[in-house]
């Protein structure tokens, strides 16, 4: 890590309060009422099983959502530097992700251009100053352009500016990259809306320290591993022995974002007196849980922000990345011991209960003892999620 982002992690405030929030964030928190007033709506809808089931739906969203619009890929800070490169396949397809000599990342496919071979292989970021393919020893740079390659008198009329690595459009804001998955789609970056990217700028998540990291390959569909996280009708009950008592059986205050949903509610010790404590830890009171669209899931804690990405490899296959983001580095031993703490809680969390509870929903809905399912009240984000993802999809 570079000294500059070193100091700026080190340099920030400990904790966030509430006006270090965007005004956005700040008008929604503000709405959340007192558990004593809070009204649990009734609603009236369902979905279909073939929606986590079928192969027929599975495909239409390859084609018209995950290939067509660009996708949350990873982290800023996984590239927090010039000339930092990873490989990344957890959408099932070989990637390359890089930052270059100027600060540029850049998304590639994650093949020679000789054969094909994989440049890269691991996930965890290094640092070079250029790539050479273990199988013929082809050569590039961080920014994808071919340097060497071996013997090339052998190769007649051999233009090196037409062998460069297979880029895919791709942008960053707010901590994230996004990219398009299929680069001979049209380049769409309308998810990217500019309230979410301000909200994600307001929790410093370009900036923040990548305390751990964690990959789940799990036997589910990807909707079923998103929906815990739309709704808080599951966590009293699914989370009764571990997070469940800190959190309200309310509804959560809910704002779309472009096609992006931010939920805020109040855990168990909220108040609206609260708010207006001076110096106070907002996120002590009030939990922030997102959706980026289609499968990014950004979700606030005291001392911590959760970041997943939620990417299906199958129809009842989904891999997960999952990152535990902190203000600062883990450099006293109260932070080693608070950020540990805190690591080893949230990810036996979702790996055991969440994560655990989307895959015995699959193999439930693959029984055939269910032609739909049914949503409460205060599970009312979700179907308000799918109309979001069927309006992406070709009108049956």
């Amino acid at each position: 890590m570079t000294k500059p982002a070193l100091e700026e992690m080190t340099s920030k405030p400990l904790v966030q309060t509430i006006n270090m929030l965007t005004d956005s964030q700040q008008t929604a928190i503000r709405k959340i009422s007192s558990h004593d007033n809070a009204r649990v709506p009734k609603i009236e809808a369902t979905r279909p099983v073939s929606m986590f089931t079928g192969q027929e739906f599975y495909d239409l969203e390859q084609r018209h959502i995950f290939r067509k619009r660009a996708v949350p890929l990873t982290l800023s800070m996984m590239v927090g530097e010039p000339d930092t490169v990873f490989a990344h396949d957890g959408y099932g397809i070989p990637l390359l992700v890089s930052r270059d000599k100027k600060g540029e990342v850049h998304v590639f496919l994650n093949a020679c251009m000789h054969k094909g071979a994989k440049l890269l292989e691991g996930c965890d970021p290094v640092k070079k100053g250029r790539i050479t393919c273990p199988y013929h020893a082809w050569t590039y740079g961080i920014d994808g352009k071919l340097l060497a390659a071996a013997r090339s008198e052998t190769f007649e009329n051999f233009d090196k500016s037409k062998h460069n690595l297979a880029e895919l459009p791709s942008r960053e804001a707010g901590g994230f990259i996004w990219a398009m998955l299929d680069r001979h789609a049209e380049p769409d970056f309308s998810s990217m809306d500019e309230q979410l990217v301000a909200d994600m700028a307001a929790f410093d998540i370009d900036s923040a320290y990548i305390y751990g990291r964690k990959t789940f390959h799990l036997d589910a569909n990807w909707k079923c591993v998103l929906e815990p996280f739309l709704e808080g009708y599951h966590v009293q009950r699914l989370h009764a022995k571990t997070v469940g008592p800190l959190f309200a059986d309310v509804p959560n205050v809910t704002d779309v974002l472009g096609v992006n949903i931010r939920q805020i509610s109040g855990k168990l010790n909220y108040t609206p007196d609260c708010l207006d404590i001076p110096n106070e830890n907002i996120h002590k009171s009030v939990t922030h849980a997102y959706n980026i669209f289609p499968n990014g899931v950004v979700v606030t804690s005291p001392y911590y922000i959760s970041v997943m990405f939620l990417m299906p490899t199958a129809v009842n296959r989904t891999t997960v990345q999952y990152f535990m983001l902190t203000r600062s580095p883990d450099d006293n031993e109260k932070a080693k011991e608070l950020y540990k703490k805190s690591y080893d809680m949230i990810v036996d969390v979702f790996g055991n209960e969440d994560f655990w509870a989307a895959q015995m929903s699959q193999a439930g809905l693959e029984s055939g003892a269910l032609d739909e399912v049914v949503y409460s009240g205060l599970e009312e984000t979700i179907p308000r999620y799918y109309d979001i993802l069927e309006s992406c999809l070709p009108q049956q």
